[in-house]
Formats: structure tokens, sequence, C-alpha cells
């Protein structure tokens, strides 16, 4: 087992970070793994469909990325962002603040004519929490939000949509689950009509997703709980498709924390509340037999959780094919299917 922080950093060259989402989605392209044998192969994202057969169980996220981030004044003039990272009572929300050293309890930030936060609390790595002036604050953010693209992407897009999967429901995420935004409706029609059964449940992706690792011993870091959803229904199909022998495949890392973190032995457990399964290798996997998902940041949780499910030999040799192959890689990069 490969536990140090040092063994899951690599290079990657500053031009394979994707900087804008391909059209149509289902266009980018496709690393297909096999855990069995170690065979790579290289495919377009559409031809998931040669890899998926009838009676194959594909879970979605339907979590909704919300326009989380906002800009704003302290009475200085000073100019502030904030980003609202979870509601945690009727006006409160814990957020990040940037810059944030000056920040002190009672500081206010105004948004917009009569909206401001005032700071009630600091909580250790960062984290303040903010009382706002108005408790309808989701249906402001449509006006003064913006979404949060990810720090690498420098560029920004024309259409806010193309950061959310088609099939995104739930509000409550501040990134999206990004192996979802490869879906289209002609693709996810397709499946279905091949047979695959599509299931969903709902994660809202936080800052425990991103979160860098700072041990060296990875097994020391805690992973920031994040809210789930498993609707009854979807666990019900899942649990029968796994004493039936059918393959359960996650699109994403977040379906995959949360079925694997939510279950007795090989049954998974209906219900809603907040999940921080940290998965590294040396996990014993019990509901997911497949797993699509993105090319993920060095010494992160995510490349661990992929090493933990491929083996970590197979991690690195597919990540150096992917680099030597100029895949794209991060949110809106290629994908890979692991099998």
């Amino acid at each position: 087992m490969v536990l140090k922080l040092s063994d899951y950093d690599y290079y990657l060259p500053e031009e394979l970070i994707a900087q804008e989402p391909l059209n149509p989605r289902d266009s980018s392209r496709l690393m297909a793994i096999s855990r069995k044998t170690g065979e790579i192969t290289l495919h377009i994202f559409r031809d998931i469909k040669n890899f998926l057969k009838a009676g194959d169980v594909l879970v979605l996220n339907d979590t909704k990325v919300i326009p989380a981030r906002i800009y704003g004044k302290k009475e200085t003039g000073a100019k502030i962002e904030v980003l609202l990272l979870k509601k945690i009572g009727e006006k409160e929300y814990e957020t990040l603040i940037k810059p944030g050293k000056r920040v002190k309890i009672g500081t206010k930030i105004y948004f917009a004519d009569d909206i401001y936060g005032e700071v009630l609390e600091k909580k250790e790595e960062g984290i303040f929490v903010l009382s706002f002036s108005r408790d309808n604050l989701d249906n402001i953010l449509a006006q003064i939000g913006k979404i949060p693209l990810p720090p690498y992407v420098k560029k920004p897009i024309d259409d806010p949509n193309r950061y959310q999967t088609i099939y995104a429901k739930k509000s409550g995420a501040i990134a999206a689950p990004t192996a979802g935004l490869h879906f289209t409706d002609e693709l996810l029609n397709s499946l279905k009509n091949n047979g695959v059964e599509i299931l969903f449940i709902t994660l809202h992706v936080g800052l425990g997703t991103f979160r860098p690792v700072i041990t060296e011993d990875i097994t020391k870091h805690k992973l920031d709980p994040e809210y789930f959803e498993i609707p009854e229904e979807t666990a019900e199909r899942i649990n029968l498709a796994k004493k039936e022998g059918r393959r359960i495949i996650a699109v994403g890392t977040t379906v995959t924390r949360v079925l694997e973190g939510n279950r007795r032995d090989n049954t998974v457990i209906p219900g809603k509340g907040l999940v921080s399964l940290f998965i590294y290798p040396g996990f014993d996997f019990k509901i997911i037999d497949g797993l699509i998902t993105n090319f993920h940041l060095p010494k992160s949780t995510l490349l661990m959780l992929v090493s933990a499910f491929m083996g970590y030999d197979l991690m690195k040799r597919a990540y150096q094919k992917a680099i030597e192959e100029k895949f794209r890689f991060y949110s809106f990069g290629d994908a890979m299917f692991i099998y």
C-alpha cells in the first residue's frame, strides 16, 4: 500500500490543463482501463456505450452548482471576494473570504444596496461564518453571484451551464461533479435503449472534495463532511442489481464516496446526511464495479481514491500514458473508465 503523499505527485505540463469545455460534451477523449488485465485503450467519450452492457447500473450525481462566488466591499471600500461553502442557518453561511487576513469578527461586507454580510466567527483553516442581512439569499444569488470555476481555469466560460451536468437538479454544490460533464441527452438515451439502468444520488460537492492533503502520511488527512441524499428507490435498485450480479458503475468520485460510505456490507442504505469517507489504497470496495472519472490534481484525495480502485502501479501508468498522449486534465478535461 502506497500511503505517502509524495507518491501521489506528478508533473503535468500546464498546456494540458483544460481551459474550456469541448462541444459537444461527449466529444472529449476517453481512456478505458481494465483492472483485470491492465490493458489501456484510447477512445472518444461517446464510445462509453461500447463498454456498458444491458443490465449495468450507471449511478449519477444530480447536484447543481450554485452561483456561490460573490463580490463585495468592506466599509473602507476594500474589495472582497466571498465563496459560500454551506448554509448553516436561516441567514448564516460558512464561507471563504479573499483577502481574509484583515477580516475580523464584526466586519461588514456589502454586496448590493441592502445586502451585506457580517462576520460572526472566524474558524480554523480560513473559514468565516457570515450572517447575511437577507434570509432569501438563494434567490438573490441568481442576480449577484457567479458560478465558481476552479482556480486553474483562467478563462471565463461563455455559458455557465457548461459547468453543470445536463441532469443537474438539486442546488447546493460549489463545484460540478465533473465526470458527469461528458454526458449528453442523446448519449444517456442511447444507453437506456441499450438496457443500461440510470439512477441518481446527490452529493453537494464542497470543500471536502478539494481541500489539499498536507500530511505526508495520507491516513492522517481528514475529509470535510459533505451533504448527500440516497433515494429509497436508488438504494433498492442498486441492491437488487448487486444480488443479480450486475455491475454498478459510479460516475465520479462523489458517487463512489456516497455509495461506499453508506452501506452495510454489500447493501446500500437509503437516507440523507453527511459523508466524510476518505478512500485511499487498502480500501475494500463493496458496491462499485466500475468508475468513470476525470484526470485529477497531484496529491489530491481524488487521485488517492482512483489509486485505491485501480491499483497504484496501474494508476501511475495510466496517468503517464495520458500525459504522453496529450489528454486534457482536470474539470473540463478528458475522462477515464476503469472497469
